[in-house]
């Protein structure tokens, strides 16, 4: 993704307010730390949506927003496909269960996404796409 095309096209498109639980908000700002050598871009969007979120008080879980490890419906309104999927980190990432990365395009987008909020992102070849979060689940650990 580039950065430029992301940070100069943001007028225009749906970017929802989001929260993030504070557990989460503090495990993904190291994460963006550490991917900030391997991958400036997609570390940089996702540094970019932790400062826009609102952040809950430590113990707070708001239920119908997604979390890392939330198992989600959504549709993607480019398409007009709905898909599940799990939110989790890299080294859990399995596209063939469905379980996506935050550390990937369509990953930043579905963090701290309130159900019925829609949102548009860029995919890694540049394609400007929109979905709307369909129904969530919160993980068993939360």
């Amino acid at each position: 993704m580039n950065r430029n095309i992301h940070t100069s096209a943001l007028a225009g498109r749906k970017h929802p307010r989001i929260t993030l639980t504070a557990e989460d908000n503090d495990r993904l700002s190291s994460l963006v730390r550490a991917a900030m050598d391997k991958m400036p871009d997609i570390a940089s969007c996702l540094a970019d949506e932790l400062d826009r979120a609102s952040v809950l008080p430590k113990g707070r879980v708001a239920a119908d927003t997604v979390r890392m490890g939330s198992h989600l419906e959504y549709r993607d309104e480019t398409l007009g496909t709905t898909r599940t999927a799990t939110l989790v980190y890299p080294d859990e990432a399995d596209i063939s269960q469905g379980k996506i990365s935050v550390l990937t395009p369509i990953g930043i987008a579905l963090i701290g996404l309130k159900v019925g909020q829609s949102i548009t992102w860029e995919t890694r070849n540049g394609v400007v796409r929109e979905l709307t979060l369909l129904e969530v689940k919160q993980p068993q650990y939360a």
